[in-house]
């Protein structure tokens, strides 16, 4: 098992607002790049997302759960046949999306006794806990040529020292893929 957080980021580290639903000065900054840079599988999940496990906090479920389910593109199809865990104190209806359910007990808890791969996609808070624990084994961040200043940053300042490998750097549109594991040795 894996736990691999998927990130929309701008160059200087930042993730909050890609899509502009939050309202921020700043906010949709991912998609100014048109949808060519956003669209499809960008992060090569491919196969882990049929065998892996969705991972994701109330408010980015709420809003890939009016989304997704009115997509039918093979990427889409993944995801919405993906199983989805949620992580939330007040959400008791997940019926808006296929597969998905509460997450079962603490999220440290439910993240070490998972099997499968488990993919993060936003959800921040989520990310931030599984860093704190040293939980995270891989990073796929989606970098745009896009400098906002200020907002969440992915690692904040005071963030724990993690020597990371870069595995692959690849163009995807306007932005940069790259995919970082733990450095071994």
């Amino acid at each position: 098992m894996s736990v691999i957080v998927i990130e929309f980021i701008t160059l200087d580290g930042i993730v909050s607002d890609p899509d502009g639903s939050g309202g921020t000065p700043g906010g949709g900054w991912a998609f100014r790049h048109g949808r060519e840079t956003v669209a499809g599988d960008k992060f090569r999940l491919g196969g882990t997302l049929d065998d892996g496990v969705l991972l994701l906090g109330r408010t980015t479920w709420q809003a890939f759960s009016h989304i997704w389910p009115g997509r039918d593109d093979p990427f889409s199809t993944r995801m919405n046949t993906a199983p989805k865990l949620v992580v939330s104190r007040t959400l008791t209806d997940t019926s808006a999306w296929a597969n998905s359910r509460v997450a079962d007990g603490p999220l440290l808890d439910v993240v070490k006794r998972e099997e499968r791969d488990v993919i993060v996609i936003g959800s921040l808070s989520v990310v931030r806990a599984l860093m704190a624990e040293d939980l995270v084994d891989e990073y796929r961040l989606l970098t745009f040529p896009t400098i906002l200043g200020t907002g969440d940053r992915l690692f904040p300042v005071g963030a724990a020292y993690t020597p990371l490998e870069c595995v692959s750097a690849e163009h995807s549109g306007a932005a940069v893929l790259t995919r970082y594991r733990r450095a071994t040795g």
